[in-house]
């Protein structure tokens, strides 16, 4: 297996990246071909001289998309940048998988205009994992496309679901739709035509959810708008951050509740680690012509460790094929229901 890293995106420097790339190494001997791409001049001291791994490839990229660039217009002026190389790793057939900590904008827009859509496929979707008390589930999109249509939807839909089954086992995953009500007439034009159109295709698919119905183990993957899915995933990481600070200070205000955080303690560090975002280590652009793994900009070497080896398991799933025969699959189904005057979406 061939994976492409860039290693200059993320928010703690080259280092931290180099150093869960090598983590990814010598926990799977499977990966035959890790290419680096960066800035060589900080690659290289990073990589430790002798130690160097030979699956290791050095690419020398000149420019850095900043996280706070605008995506299109930095892509445009910035040729050489890291993540512009490492896609075109990926395009070239030399890399099989990319992972990037870089700006996520511009990883998405990168891959989607060198990688191209599969065939059917009309916006690819960030699908993120997010833990819950009795089980976890798949937000779909989680920020990659602002505005979308219903059949933008449908096939994150599809594709979520496809996800859930192959990579996170789940057997038959609920999918529901997030709207402001469980009944079809709720919502706005988007979602009820969204609801129509799920209907049509091969999905368990169990209406509208609300958010409310996350957290409580009643649906697998949760398909919305990339501006929505963002809001979501950004609520769910500051209540969780924000909650650990509120009982740290609470539990602290006096002897007697400090004593109970330590009886306490094991409770605290099982919920931790069941909601560490680096466990998954970075989220699937799902659609495209090769396998693309974002991570979080924050992330530290376990978090790209990971993130790598979901590339693996991506590789060695076959996911890309399989996902572009379900596209296809969904399509003809909407197709004949058209015909059939069943369909009432657009």
């Amino acid at each position: 297996m061939r994976i492409a890293v860039d290693v200059m995106g993320g928010d703690h420097g080259c280092r931290v990246v180099v150093a869960g790339a090598r983590k990814a190494l010598r926990a799977d001997p499977g990966i035959t071909e890790l290419h680096l791409v960066g800035d060589e001049s900080q690659i290289l001291p990073a990589l430790g001289g002798a130690a160097r791994d030979p699956r290791v490839i050095v690419h020398h990229a000149s420019q850095v998309l900043g996280m706070e660039e605008n995506p299109l217009n930095a892509l445009r002026r910035k040729k050489d940048c890291s993540i512009l190389r490492a896609v075109a790793l990926v395009k070239e057939g030399r890399a099989e998988a990319l992972v990037s900590p870089g700006n996520t904008g511009g990883v998405v827009t990168a891959a989607t205009i060198r990688l191209r859509p599969l065939p059917g496929v009309e916006r690819p979707a960030i699908a993120t994992v997010i833990p819950a008390p009795d089980s976890e589930f798949l937000l779909v999109d989680a920020g990659a496309n602002i505005e979308c249509r219903p059949l933008h939807l449908l096939q994150f839909a599809v594709m979520g679901s496809l996800y859930a089954r192959e990579m996170m086992g789940l057997r038959r995953p609920r999918v529901g739709l997030l709207s402001v009500g469980t009944e079809d007439v709720k919502g706005n034009d988007l979602t009820k035509e969204t609801f129509k159109l799920c209907r049509q295709v091969n999905l368990h698919f169990i209406g509208n959810v609300e958010g409310h119905d996350l957290f409580l183990n009643r649906v697998d993957v949760v398909v919305c708008d990339g501006f929505t899915g963002n809001i979501v995933l950004k609520t769910c990481e500051g209540l969780a951050a924000g909650m650990f600070r509120w009982l740290r200070r609470e539990l602290t205000k006096s002897p007697k509740r400090a004593m109970g955080a330590m009886l306490a303690k094991g409770a605290f560090q099982a919920i931790k680690r069941h909601i560490d975002p680096e466990t998954r280590g970075g989220a699937p652009l799902l659609g495209l012509n090769g396998h693309v793994v974002i991570a979080h900009g924050s992330s530290g070497e376990h978090a790209i460790k990971n993130a790598i080896h979901q590339a693996v398991q991506a590789i060695q799933s076959g996911f890309t094929r399989t996902l572009a025969r379900k596209i296809t699959a969904a399509t003809e189904q909407l197709h004949a229901a058209r015909k059939t005057g069943v369909l009432v979406a657009s």
